[in-house]
C-alpha cells in the first residue's frame, strides 16, 4: 500500500512580483516499509520536497494523498492533525528543547496531543531503551554527545507511533562513527519495524543505506531506483 503519492505536484516561491518555479510535475510513491534518500544538489528542490512530504508547505498544483487520505486542499489546522498523527521529524540541529531533559523531550509530543503525564512518560522512557539510552532519561540535552542527541530526536519523532519518518540530513552534524551508529537504528527502526523513512541527504554513503535513492535536479526527478554510488546515476 503507498504511503505516500505525489502526482503531478508544482511549487514557486512568490517574492512581489517575482515568481521563481522550484517543483515541476513532481511524480513520486513511498511504499509502506520503504527507505527512500533524496538527494540533489544545492537549489535542486529537494528540501522544499520535503516540506510538502511533511505538510509544512503546500504545493501549488497537483495532488498529494498521504497514508490514504487526499492532503491536498486540507486547511492548516488539518494538516497539522494529519502531521502529529502520521509523521514524526528529525533535523540535522536536533531541535531538542534546552530547558527539558531528555525524557520530558521525548514525552513532550505526547503531552501536547492531551495524553496524561504519567503515560507519556512510560512511553518516553520505552522509546529510550529503544534507542539504547535508557539510563540517559534524567539528563539534560547538553550533558549529550551529538550522536546521543540525535537519538534523543528520533525517539521523540516516534513516540506517537507514526508510519513515517522524515529525516532532513540528520548526520549533517555528526562524525563518521557516529553518523554510522544513527543510520544503522535508523535502519533497524526501518527492518524490524517497518517504519517508513524518507531521508534527505547530499552524502552517497548516508544515501547508501536506503533502499531507494530518489534525485532531483532542477526541481524534477532525473533517477528514482536503486542507491548508486556517486556519478553512475
Amino acid at each position: 500500500m503507498s504511503l505516500i503519492e505525489l502526482s503531478g505536484i508544482t511549487k514557486s516561491y512568490r517574492n512581489g512580483e517575482v515568481v521563481t518555479p522550484v517543483l515541476f510535475d513532481i511524480e513520486l510513491q513511498v511504499q509502506q516499509g520503504d527507505y527512500v534518500a533524496l538527494m540533489g544538489p544545492s537549489g535542486s528542490g529537494k528540501s522544499t520536497l520535503m516540506n510538502l512530504l511533511g505538510l509544512l508547505d503546500r504545493a501549488d498544483g497537483g495532488h498529494y494523498r498521504l497514508n490514504g487520505l487526499d492532503v491536498t486542499d486540507m486547511k492548516a489546522a488539518q494538516h497539522a492533525q494529519v502531521r502529529n498523527q502520521t509523521i514524526g521529524f528529525v533535523f540535522q540541529s536536533f531541535n531538542l528543547l534546552k530547558r527539558m531533559n531528555v525524557l520530558e523531550n521525548v514525552a513532550l509530543p505526547l503531552l501536547y496531543a492531551g495524553q496524561g503525564r504519567a503515560a507519556a512518560r512510560l512511553r518516553a522512557q520505552e522509546l529510550l531503551e529503544q534507542v539504547g539510552l535508557a539510563e540517559l532519561g534524567h539528563r539534560m540535552p547538553n550533558q549529550l554527545s551529538g550522536g546521543q542527541q540525535q537519538r534523543v530526536a528520533i525517539a521523540r519523532a516516534l513516540v506517537n507511533r507514526p508510519p513515517l519518518l522524515l529525516a532532513d540530513e540528520p548526520t549533517g552534524n555528526l562524525d563518521t562513527r557516529t553518523t554510522n551508529e544513527v543510520l544503522a537504528l535508523i535502519g533497524q527502526l526501518n527492518r524490524e519495524q517497518g517504519l517508513s523513512i524518507v531521508i534527505v541527504t547530499h552524502e552517497p554513503d548516508v544515501a547508501q543505506h536506503a533502499r531507494r535513492l530518489v534525485k532531483l535536479k532542477d526541481g524534477r526527478i532525473v533517477y528514482d531506483g536503486a542507491p548508486v554510488e556517486e556519478g553512475k546515476a
